[in-house]
């Protein structure tokens, strides 16, 4: 529950540079492209041009060389414990493991659907909890739907 507690606090800074490391690389493409075929091509996100200087075409950390197709940019990514744990979250079928969340999900609800049945009926810890519960739903629909 640690790993899945601390790839979750990291994918919520996955849309900034917040722990990523950078890689400086070159790559030749095909020389000529202009705007978003330059993203494209290179296969960044969010790809804007920021400026056109003679043949050079300048991005977010990098830039194109429009004559030779050069291009010099900055890859950056997460280190790879961190990638590793965050790709976890991003599991799909095609994924040789995904029986496993798959387990460790179901295995969560269990344990959540349980904690009710572990208190005396008519108690005050499970009238406390049942409110606590209350007021998680609560919060859960005020941040799904606000």
């Amino acid at each position: 529950m640690a790993l899945y507690a601390i790839s979750g606090i990291v994918m919520i800074f996955r849309n900034t540079d917040y722990l990523k490391v950078g890689k400086p690389v070159v790559q030749t493409v095909g020389p000529g492209l202009e705007g978003d075929d330059i993203g494209r091509t290179l296969r960044l996100r969010d790809f804007r041009v920021e400026r056109t200087e003679g043949d050079l075409v300048y991005f977010a950390d990098g830039s194109y060389n429009t004559a030779t197709g050069e291009a010099h940019y900055v890859k950056k990514s997460l280190p790879f414990v961190l990638d590793r744990m965050t790709h976890l979250h991003k599991a799909t079928t095609n994924d040789p493991l995904y029986f496993l969340n798959m387990f460790f999900g179901i295995s969560l609800l269990f344990f959540v659907v349980s904690a009710f049945w572990m208190y005396l009926p008519g108690g005050p810890i499970l009238r406390k909890g049942l409110y606590f519960t209350l007021g998680g739903i609560v919060l859960t629909l005020v941040m799904l739907f606000v």
